[in-house]
């Protein structure tokens, strides 16, 4: 039975069509030679024309292999020299991979790196045209879209500028722009989104619902759990060029902040500590001050996190957010104007979030982080659920979350 007649079959009987792979690696390998003498100059070459040139190999990816259903939002998550990055450039076609291959069922739209497949010395107009042309669209198909990638990235008044006059922030729009309008059924997305304005990361986040929802097969690599968290139905874990975890996304998360800061987990209360940092003690307090693990529905609380570092940690930003039994992340804050412009070392500071606590009843679990500046990349330490606490006192909730609201009746 052929495998389009077995799907039929399955339909027909009720049962699930069976799902394809988009992407399929098998013993994937790359290394990359860097020469240990560089010869700089025609002079140098002259005069040492027999010096032989050393190298020094640096394997970046040790016979990975995975695959990626049709219709998945995947994640690839590591620290930086991780071998994440080249990976992607190998399933894009821009690395040559030593060993293994790469099967992909579907046409591919690479978003990696800022500026690739654009001429500088262009107009928008003509970059536009000659990128959709590059991911496969044919040249009338490409001006129809033109107007709309021109609209989503909001600019209709540069159409004529040449782009090396284009800010990064323009250029990274346009670029994502055209590959959204693309139709590839396969995104392959690096981390390049911190580039834009945050009005333009929002749209990028309503374009991965709807391109999610469309079933696109999108690859996303990036440091930012939460997005891996929010987004992919899997996640992948790499470090030094093997893959350390395959599966649940927010199980990949947990993993990678442990490798992130070569830690074991926390358990919950205990102080999380990395060379540079230490969150000291994480903890709900009550209406009175004292330490409580309940609260009843509609009292104040309380949560205090407290940070000592070790080091000089410039532009600090402290997190601090609540989550639910379901990794679900029900509200949380940031505070970094408020902190000191660095941390000195030895040097402790708290911070104290206080809030009506209008959660439904259940259990609820308190996270914190430390980070240099206000990017995920920038990781110093973190304590994740390092407490938590019940909540009772609620049972007319009929949501996650009791919002102030008012209702009017009208007799019609």
């Amino acid at each position: 039975m052929t495998d389009l007649a077995a799907a039929e079959a399955a339909h027909q009987e009720g049962a699930p069509a069976r799902r394809y792979a988009a992407i399929e690696v098998t013993g994937l390998e790359k290394t990359f030679r860097i020469p240990k003498h560089q010869i700089q100059t025609f002079k140098e070459r002259a005069l040492h024309p027999f010096r032989r040139t050393d190298y020094h190999e640096l394997q970046v990816l040790k016979g990975i292999s995975f695959s990626i259903d049709e219709g998945e939002f995947f994640g690839i998550v590591g620290r930086n020299g991780s071998g994440k990055s080249t990976l992607l450039k190998c399933m894009a076609e821009i690395y040559r991979a030593d060993a293994g291959s790469i099967r992909v069922a579907g046409r591919i739209s690479p978003f990696i790196e800022l500026g690739v497949g654009f001429n500088p010395d262009l107009t928008a107009r003509d970059n536009v045209i000659l990128n959709a042309v590059m991911m496969g669209l044919t040249p009338r198909e490409a001006r129809a879209r033109f107007d709309h990638i021109i609209a989503f990235a909001e600019l209709e008044q540069f159409v004529e500028l040449k782009l090396k006059n284009y800010s990064s922030g323009m250029q990274v729009r346009l670029a994502f722009s055209v590959m959204v309008q693309s139709g590839a059924e396969i995104l392959l997305i690096d981390e390049v989104l911190a580039v834009g304005d945050a009005a333009f990361q929002q749209r990028c986040l309503d374009e991965f619902y709807r391109l999610r929802a469309e079933g696109k097969t999108i690859v996303l690599v990036t440091h930012d759990m939460t997005m891996v968290e929010r987004f992919c139905h899997r996640a992948l874990l790499l470090a030094d060029g093997e893959i350390v975890l395959d599966g649940d996304p927010t199980e990949v998360g947990r993993r990678y902040l442990e490798l992130n800061f070569g830690r074991h987990p926390v358990a919950a209360g205990a102080p999380s500590r990395t060379a540079a940092a230490t969150i000291v003690d994480v903890a709900l307090a009550g209406p009175d001050g004292t330490r409580v693990d309940a609260l009843a529905h509609g009292r104040e609380l309380e949560i205090a996190v407290t940070v000592e570092a070790h080091e000089e940690i410039p532009h600090p930003r402290i997190e601090l957010w609540v989550e639910d039994e379901e990794h679900r992340r029900i509200f949380g804050t940031a505070v970094d104007e408020r902190l000191p412009p660095t941390l000195a070392r030895g040097q402790r500071v708290a911070v104290r979030m206080t809030a009506a606590n209008r959660l439904a009843a259940g259990r609820y679990y308190v996270s914190a982080q430390l980070l240099r500046g206000s990017t995920h990349a920038d990781l110093v330490a973190v304590s994740d659920r390092a407490a938590d606490f019940v909540v009772f006192g609620a049972e007319q909730l009929t949501g996650v979350i009791d919002v102030e609201h008012s209702v009017e009746v009208e007799r019609l």
